[in-house]
């Protein structure tokens, strides 16, 4: 009889430390199931650890007025503004208007001290031969630019120090050329007629003047 106690006793005493063991172990087995989703947000990154950012290459910014142009011409562009800090071509493209613009009025008005500031040597000779025989004619122009229809960077280089941009301007000019006596001889101001020049800039990147001169005129 004491021997079925004792095994009775035994039994209720092991009963009693497997449930205290399980209780223990599974609150645990629980509390680490639990935890494990705290740990990682939901691209399985640990909390706490930032992902550096994927580091894109710096690519300069495209200008829009070099949208259309040739693979060289916007090399030759880039390799002018490395070598001019101050070079700008949305700029120089508003001074080239300008420009165009003052010439030609210039050269319609013989105003030979505005062309000897915006052209180089060989371009204004050529302009006051043009005037000089206009002038021992006996003519006179009576032209107007009426628009400036498109204005596109043609060719661009740098040679050495010395950069050179041709542009290609499509305008509407309206001409009327005058003999001595004011007779119209040529032209007409109500039929404007559209025009395609390249004018070609050049500046020394060097210098301190930043004005461009024109240095050679073509038909586009």
């Amino acid at each position: 009889m004491c021997v079925v106690l004792e095994i009775v006793l035994l039994a209720m005493v092991a009963a009693f430390l497997g449930l205290r063991l399980y209780s223990v172990l599974g609150r645990r087995a629980e509390q680490e199931e639990e935890s494990v989703p705290q740990r990682f947000d939901s691209d399985d990154k640990p909390v706490g650890m930032v992902r550096p950012a994927t580091a894109s290459p710096a690519v300069p910014a495209r200008p829009v007025e070099l949208e259309g142009v040739m693979p060289a011409v916007e090399r030759g562009i880039r390799e002018i503004a490395a070598a001019d800090s101050g070079f700008n071509l949305a700029q120089f493209l508003d001074g080239a208007r300008s420009a165009y613009r003052m010439v030609l009025e210039a050269f319609w008005n013989a105003d030979r001290e505005t062309l000897r500031e915006l052209c180089d040597d060989d371009v204004y000779e050529g302009f006051v031969s043009a005037i000089d025989a206009r002038e021992a004619a006996g003519e006179t122009l009576e032209n107007a630019l009426i628009r400036i229809e498109e204005t596109r960077i043609h060719s661009a280089s740098l040679d050495g120090r010395m950069a050179r941009i041709s542009v290609l301007f499509i305008a509407d000019l309206a001409s009327v050329t005058r003999d001595k006596d004011g007779t119209v001889i040529a032209g007409s101001l109500d039929d404007a007629i559209e025009s395609r020049d390249v004018w070609t800039f050049s500046r020394n990147t060097a210098a301190r003047d930043p004005n461009w001169v024109l240095d050679e005129t073509d038909e586009g």
